[in-house]
């Protein structure tokens, strides 16, 4: 009996350490269990849309050590045997890693955006926002080291004429299509489409609706099934004091590049922000982050939402469904898998769902990332503001971005 005892105990810890051989270095499993009931629940003053979640017995240095958080076991396939995490630039307070980030095959380089706006860069009435650049062949060479800042070089685009406080971006028939939020009265908020090789010019693609100016364009998406482009437009600009009062709803446009009709495909958001598609163009998923109204500060009760939506052959939207209500802070920019998993920018890093809409893991920073984006398979930029990082993992970018050659 105590022989089958000391077997049965060997063969335990023999699957326990298996189990524990499993888990890669830089990741760290959270049973959503341990948190569903607390022992005690911090008041709203204290726990709410700003407050970064820990869960119980795990310290913010150990979070941030390991930062691929598994919540559900599919995670491991998408992070595979051994993500990485790498901090690539670091720039004090100016927030230089914010949005736009769009991977350009053909140089293998990843281009992203300074914030338009933000009171710590300058940007937004007086001066417009700079894009950037890095290769990703370059910050690939430190993918084992955690801490790299200073060895990758992050480069300057001058694009002419200039992107007017730059925000979204993607791929386009062999270039770069940039949203402009515009800026004062008379620079009207822009599609522009960028040649990604110097001398980097600059052509506007979409200026208007019927004679209008756009609130503040915010994120382009194009759908890989019909090619169109899909774009929000937004308050943001108006809410950073560089765009005058909002005179158009908060809605989604399409652009038909066959035909150049722009017409409306979705409304009924607060503050409508990323967008992007499932692999095979059939949802659009639309952010909302209603909740921070930037310098106006929060609505706790208002939308931090991402929605999902029927793209219907004749590329409309219908079946408006919630996917997630997301926390810490508000989702942002917005991307798929070739699985059609789903990922966020939040205020705690990137985190993935599943199509249903479950939890699978978060790529934890501890702080915000308004947008990121794979580079093909395996590779992963994340802007995280003052903090640029590059991560190597199991998971594949679903191709959003029509790859027909210039008009």
């Amino acid at each position: 009996m105590m022989l089958l005892a000391l077997l049965w105990l060997t063969l335990l810890a023999f699957v326990v350490s298996a189990q524990n051989a499993s888990v890669p270095n830089q990741a760290l499993v959270i049973d959503p269990k341990s948190f569903s009931a607390l022992k005690t629940v911090p008041p709203p003053s204290k726990s709410n849309l700003t407050t970064i979640f820990l869960p119980p017995g795990i310290s913010e240095d150990e979070a941030t050590s390991k930062p691929f958080h598994v919540y559900d076991d599919a995670f491991y396939d998408i992070i595979g045997d051994n993500p990485t995490l790498t901090v690539i630039a670091s720039q004090g307070i100016n927030p230089l890693y914010h949005e736009a980030v769009v991977w350009y095959p053909p140089t293998d380089e990843m281009f992203f955006v300074q914030n338009a706006g933000a009171t710590a860069s300058g940007t937004g009435l007086n001066k417009s926002n700079i894009i950037q650049k890095i290769s990703l062949s370059q910050a690939a060479q430190y993918s084992t080291q955690r801490n790299a800042s200073g060895h990758v070089n992050v480069t300057t685009v001058n694009a002419n004429p200039t992107v007017v406080n730059a925000n979204g971006g993607t791929n386009y028939r062999g270039q770069l299509l940039f949203t402009g939020e515009g800026q004062g009265n008379n620079t009207a908020p822009s599609l522009y489409v960028v040649n990604p090789q110097p001398p980097y010019n600059t052509t506007v693609l979409v200026n208007n609706y019927f004679g209008r100016q756009f609130n503040s364009l915010n994120d382009v998406s194009i759908n890989p099934r019909n090619g169109d482009v899909y774009f929000t437009d937004t308050l943001y600009g108006y809410l950073q004091d560089f765009r005058p009062p909002p005179a158009l709803p908060n809605q989604v446009y399409r652009f038909t590049p066959t035909t150049g009709a722009v017409t409306v495909v979705a409304d009924g958001f607060d503050l409508p922000n990323g967008i992007t598609f499932s692999p095979n163009g059939s949802y659009a998923y639309v952010t909302d982050t209603g909740a921070q109204y930037s310098f106006y500060g929060y609505n706790m009760t208002a939308p931090a939402s991402i929605y999902r939506f029927t793209v219907e052959e004749d590329g409309t939207f219908s079946n408006r469904k919630l996917f997630t209500y997301a926390t810490p802070g508000v989702p942002d920019g917005i991307h798929c898998d070739t699985n059609g998993n789903v990922y966020a920018g939040l205020n705690d890093g990137v985190q993935v769902w599943n199509p249903s809409g479950t939890l699978l893991g978060k790529i934890f920073l501890g702080t915000t990332s308004a947008n990121f984006n794979f580079a093909g398979k395996g590779r992963m930029v994340i802007c995280a503001e003052t903090q640029l990082y590059y991560a190597t993992l199991a998971a594949e970018g679903a191709v959003v971005a029509s790859q027909m050659p210039p008009m």
